[in-house]
């Protein structure tokens, strides 16, 4: 007996379900900026997502830098502490804030996507996950002073894939929501 494959499962998942882009269809990404609720909200939840795909950017690319012997594990070291802290610490702190005050807030302005946010809160979970294993990966190769370098390597790929669709979908979920109420939290 085989388990069933989910679609929706954050790790396989290439984008929202028709039935959760309801909102979109009517207010698409690129009408966003012009519309007149962009604005504090809007702007404010844009803007820290691009700080958590910068900052995992930032990760990869020195990690690469590291791999290519560009830099000294000394300075990677350091890099990897801080920004690698801060990447996750703001991402636990961002899913607990939308998970206990924007998302039950939101989910009442329109309920027809009332399943878009229980995938979102899914994927938080999966996130944790994510989380941590970027956080062990980071631990081992700190502790290793540079040479376990694969884990980290695997689990920020799949941190990386994982966060993109997320935030990509978070946004596609939120953001019309947002513009179509004028919600400002």
């Amino acid at each position: 007996m085989s388990a069933e494959i989910d679609p929706l499962d954050l790790s396989r998942r290439d984008g929202l379900p028709d039935a959760l882009r309801v909102l979109l269809e009517d207010l698409p990404r690129e009408t966003w900026e012009a519309h007149p609720n962009f604005g504090g909200m809007v702007q404010f939840w844009l803007q820290r997502h691009l700080m958590f795909r910068r900052l995992l950017d930032v990760l990869e690319t020195d990690l690469q830098r590291l791999i290519d012997r560009q830099v000294g594990f000394e300075t990677y070291g350091g890099r990897l502490s801080h920004y690698g802290g801060t990447l996750l610490n703001e991402l636990h702190a961002h899913h607990q804030i939308e998970d206990q005050h924007y998302f039950p807030r939101l989910v009442t302005l329109d309920t027809r996507l009332e399943q878009g946010f229980a995938l979102l809160d899914r994927d938080h979970h999966a996130m944790d996950g994510a989380i941590n294993g970027v956080a062990d990966g980071a631990n081992t190769l700190l502790r290793s002073k540079g040479a376990d370098i694969a884990a980290l390597e695997v689990v920020l790929r799949d941190m990386a894939r994982m966060l993109d669709r997320h935030l990509t979908d978070e946004e596609e979920i939120i953001v019309p929501v947002i513009l179509k109420t004028g919600f400002d939290g």
